[in-house]
């Protein structure tokens, strides 16, 4: 998997993020929960993002892992949203499968470059 693949799908995933914030906003008369995983869902792109032009491998597996904390937190908003009934069941799932994705992929990447990292130390 690319960079830019994931990094595509941290933007779509922050677009439909903005759109679920909206609705909360609009529908449900939410602004607490609404803006804590609008913070944490759309930061997960912009971090990729700037991993893209880290200045070190060290600072590109920073920008990462918070990226990764980021998906962590959205995990946790949705499954809260979800509990209280602001979202339903078909919102949930659809979430948080897009979700679930990100943190497995951005694990992946960070145990990755962790590992590069310690090879290189090795030499």
């Amino acid at each position: 998997m690319k960079k830019s693949e994931l990094l595509e799908d941290a933007k779509a995933f922050a677009l439909r993020i903005v759109r679920l914030a909206a609705f909360l906003i609009e529908k449900k008369k939410d602004y607490v929960l609404s803006r804590q995983i609008l913070r944490a869902g759309t930061s997960i792109g912009a971090n990729i993002a700037e991993a893209a032009y880290a200045q070190t491998k060290p600072d590109f597996v920073t920008k990462m892992t918070t990226a990764l904390k980021e998906a962590s937190e959205t995990e946790y908003w949705l499954d809260l949203l979800h509990r209280g009934e602001f979202i339903d069941d078909r919102q949930f799932k659809s979430m948080d499968d897009a979700v679930r994705s990100l943190l497995a992929r951005l694990s992946a990447s960070v145990m990755t470059a962790k590992r590069n990292m310690r090879k290189e130390k090795e030499r």
